[in-house]
């Protein structure tokens, strides 16, 4: 059984006869201790903060029996590790010519088109985050003056907490055919018309970061924690 926040998504699945549902990750609507095992790949990253993060994996430990596993992969701050570059990294040369900006997700594993609609709705909660000190009221003041880096693509990172531009996957139907979007140079009048760009935020992970948020948990044991490609992975035994 699968979940995600995007319905779209959901409806893909939907339409290849998969078990799936939207719902929050801080907000499971399944009952206690019913999962054998949970896998939560790039998701964790997304959450603003600590607090929220650690959160995620309370809600990921609850659904498991005693005894059930999880894994949890996280986009890694080091995308070089051990002197040897993340396939992030290396796909640096494959993409110029495209220029082609995407999600931490996609550039772990193929997710077919992105759909707009969880798009859209970040990118204007991004923009209200980065104008709120404009507003005054509230807690407006502790933002005011603060912008979020927005991260170059296939380059290393710079800043835990980033923006990550988003170019809307997908072809646009014309006569006779369709178009590929990344047909056409960043930036240019036809990039921008055909695809549009968001911005998702990440935090992404230094080194024993994630594994110390688990072993903060008094439910789990962290059985490993490792790294694979330009991300923290942990897997946890719920007690």
């Amino acid at each position: 059984v699968g979940c995600d926040r995007s319905k779209n998504l959901v409806d893909i699945c939907g339409e290849k006869n998969l078990e799936a549902f939207v719902c929050d990750a801080l907000s499971v609507p399944m009952r206690s201790g019913s999962c054998d095992a949970c896998i939560s790949i790039a998701v964790i990253h997304h959450f603003s903060t600590a607090e929220r993060r650690l959160a995620s994996i309370r809600e990921l430990a609850r659904l498991l029996r005693p005894g059930g596993t999880a894994l949890i992969y996280v986009w890694a701050m080091e995308q070089e590790y051990k002197n040897q570059k993340s396939k992030y990294l290396k796909e640096q040369n494959d993409s110029r010519g495209k220029e082609e900006e995407i999600s931490a997700a996609a550039a772990q594993r193929p997710l077919g088109d992105q759909m707009p609609d969880s798009g859209s709705r970040d990118s204007a909660r991004s923009d209200r985050l980065l104008n709120d000190g404009k507003d005054g009221g509230g807690d407006a003041e502790a933002v005011t003056g603060s912008r979020l880096p927005v991260h170059t693509n296939r380059t290393s990172f710079h800043s835990q907490d980033l923006l990550v531009p988003w170019h809307l996957k997908g072809d646009t139907k014309k006569k006779g055919g369709s178009v590929n979007t990344a047909s056409f140079p960043a930036g240019s009048k036809e990039s921008q018309e055909l695809s549009p760009v968001f911005h998702r935020y990440y935090h992404v992970f230094c080194e024993g970061e994630l594994e110390a948020a688990c072993r903060s948990l008094d439910c789990v044991r962290v059985q490993k924690s490792y790294y694979d490609q330009g991300n923290w992975c942990v897997v946890l035994e719920k007690l």
